[in-house]
């Protein structure tokens, strides 16, 4: 298991040009961060602020949260991360995921299939091709023929898998040693754990939206949660941790096309369980009950809202 004094902090920063961030993440160890993960979906990619992150703070660990396994060709991926980890000696990790069906297919035209074998099979081409092994094998969702990466990285990374359900989450524990997960609680983590096992590092996303304006937050949380809780693998993985009745109005609402109903059919507690708000000290010591319940690695996600100091919200939501 990881070690339970991991803190991390979701890169880029929103609000702020990737450039103009340079003193925020510089100061990110003397704070008490120990980790600096990106992610990627429809703007910023998951490699480029990490490129920065390894050369202004060199301490960190730095990971990706998520990369997808189709949107990238696997010798793609792999040649991406063997440049950060030689960035980053030691302290990258490469995440992958699936990503979405909707980031997949409506958006790339890539068919979803088998995302179960696609990311067991990503994960074992690229152990391989990191630790620089000629990899020539027929997969079963890819082939790879003749191809070496040149020059492999000197400390290959680790490598992570998000994770929701048992089946991933038992694949991230076996062919990873990381599972990466997001939208719990942190009374949901002994559950994730007690699939993942004890060696198993737990990373999960943990929004905070920085605000005492409980009104502002919840309308925020609410948009965020429909946004993502729609979406099927996030629908069952919340069906699986006991939320189903939960969320069942706000499904029926969104997939009969009522985008309002469905987010005026998420209660404010849902909001409060899985959205962090309120004053910054109030925020850290909920993101604190994550490491209690068992996750090793909470990677804080600074939510915009109006009036937030971005500098103020980094500083007082570093580790006690």
């Amino acid at each position: 298991m990881g070690s339970q004094s991991r803190w991390g902090i979701t890169l880029p920063l929103h609000g702020l040009p990737l450039p103009a961030q340079k003193d925020l993440v510089t100061s990110l160890p003397d704070l008490g961060y120990t980790d600096a993960w990106s992610a990627e979906l429809a703007g910023i990619d998951a490699f480029t602020p990490l490129a920065f992150a390894s050369q202004w703070a060199p301490q960190l660990r730095l990971g990706t949260a998520i990369v997808g396994v189709y949107g990238r060709a696997p010798v793609t991926l792999a040649v991406q991360a063997g440049t950060l980890a030689d960035l980053a000696p030691g302290k990258f990790v490469m995440g992958i995921g699936t990503s979405s069906k909707v980031a997949v297919e409506q958006w790339n035209g890539i068919p979803f299939d088998k995302p179960y074998q696609r990311s067991r099979d990503m994960l074992l081409f690229l152990r391989e091709a990191l630790a620089g092994a000629k990899v020539s094998h027929e997969y079963e969702t890819f082939s790879v023929h003749g191809f070496r990466l040149d020059p492999a990285p000197k400390i290959p990374p680790a490598l992570a898998l998000a994770a929701l359900r048992p089946g991933m989450v038992k694949l991230a524990a076996a062919e990873a040693g990381i599972a990466i997960t997001n939208w719990l609680a942190p009374t949901d983590v002994p559950k994730v754990r007690d699939v993942a096992g004890p060696d198993c590092e737990l990373v999960a996303r943990i929004f905070v939206i920085p605000t005492t304006d409980t009104n502002t937050a919840r309308f925020i949380g609410k948009r965020m949660i429909a946004a993502y809780l729609t979406v099927p693998v996030y629908a069952a993985f919340h069906e699986w941790l006991g939320r189903g009745d939960i969320i069942a109005p706000m499904l029926t609402a969104w997939h009969s096309g009522d985008r309002k109903g469905a987010v005026a059919a998420i209660p404010d507690s849902l909001v409060d369980e899985l959205v962090i708000h309120g004053p910054l000290e109030h925020c850290r010591e909920r993101v604190a009950e994550y490491h209690a319940t068992g996750l090793d690695t909470p990677v804080i996600a600074i939510t915009p809202a109006p009036d937030v100091d971005l500098g103020e919200a980094v500083s007082k939501l570093a580790p006690a």
